[in-house]
């Protein structure tokens, strides 16, 4: 036998009572949902490309890039320019170093959207119009100062950098402010001696 409906002395039956339970509980979920959207959105915004301008062995180039893009695969990936070595892609290496405005850059580090408007040097930016060689380019190969070659480009363009910073007076200095580029082939003594040669060179030049 059915219970008679008690009316409420509310106005709220257990219809309502319900109903207005499951709202509740659904309320959140959506609001998160929202939120989670939201985020989506901004990222994708990120992913968008922006046109970047730079100068790069002093040519200049326009480049469409997403915002995530480190210099080093701007250069390698965009441009064409395989000197520039990917090594550890952590800056632990410094296979991949490049002079800015020039100052030695870990390019895996550096997005490429950040040197907008800078001059970037990479090793085929070094040798002059008529393919003399750099100093220290030359320096390297009087002394044999590779034997893999993987990480010379980072050695070289390191190297002069570490001569226009005033960090190579002594051999000690050079082993100091060199130490952020690792030659597993371990030709140190030799790249010593080849940055001192051009360190003279560079001063008369």
């Amino acid at each position: 036998m059915s219970q008679p409906s008690v009316p409420s002395t509310l106005g709220l039956s257990r219809r309502n009572f319900m109903t207005g339970t499951v709202s509740a509980a659904a309320a959140p979920l959506l609001v998160s949902s929202a939120k989670a959207e939201a985020p989506a959105a901004a990222g994708a915004e990120l992913r968008e490309p922006v046109v970047t301008s730079m100068r790069i062995n002093k040519q200049a180039y326009e480049l469409s890039l997403d915002t995530r893009t480190s210099l080093l695969d701007a250069l390698r990936d965009h441009i064409g320019l395989t000197g520039t070595k990917k090594g550890c892609d952590h800056g632990q290496c410094g296979a991949c170093t490049v002079l800015v405005d020039g100052k030695r850059v870990l390019s895996c580090l550096s997005f490429a959207v950040m040197n907008a408007g800078k001059d970037v040097t990479t090793v085929e930016g070094l040798a002059s119009s008529d393919g003399k060689l750099h100093p220290m380019q030359q320096a390297f190969i009087d002394h044999d100062a590779f034997q893999c070659g993987y990480c010379t480009p980072g050695q070289i363009l390191s190297a002069i950098g570490c001569i226009n910073e005033g960090h190579a007076k002594s051999e000690d200095d050079i082993r100091d402010y060199m130490s952020g580029n690792i030659c597993r082939c371990a030709a140190y003594p030799n790249i010593v001696a080849a940055i001192l040669q051009a360190r003279d060179q560079m001063k008369g030049a």
